[in-house]
């Protein structure tokens, strides 16, 4: 990786294993999908992580849905405070995947479901700190 992960080009590899281990469909996929589950699709998709694959188009990492096509509340905050932060779509996308020091090496991703994310948040706004440093 490299040194200063944030101020980099996204490896396409990110692209892939997110697509391999969660799912990584494009917009009008989830568009779709929502509209099978909600009358009105639009609040949910405003809520939505979207990221911008050069050549490719624009897609919704999987990890941000239920099972039931709900959001996972966790992701969305994190979501939320990362565009505060102007932390950009595909760079929370990239800190979602990767191991993070200050969560002593996991990765976001793997603690989406845990009750309180106030570890996730603090993790979060170090990387805010690290961009502004």
């Amino acid at each position: 990786m490299p040194a200063n992960l944030y101020r980099s080009p996204i490896p396409d590899q990110l692209w892939d294993r997110t697509r391999n281990e969660f799912g990584l469909p494009d917009l009008e996929q989830v568009r779709e999908r929502l509209t099978a589950v909600h009358e009105d699709p639009e609040p949910v998709m405003r809520q939505l992580v979207r990221v911008f694959i050069h050549d490719e188009g624009t897609f919704c990492p999987g990890y941000q849905f239920r099972d039931d096509l709900s959001l996972n509340p966790v992701v969305t905050g994190l979501f939320e405070r990362a565009l505060e932060l102007r932390i950009p779509h595909n760079y929370f996308a990239l800190w979602m995947m990767i191991p993070s020091p200050a969560l002593d090496g996991r990765r976001p991703v793997d603690l989406r479901n845990i009750p309180d994310p106030a570890p996730l948040r603090a993790a979060l706004d170090q990387v805010r700190a690290d961009l502004a440093a």
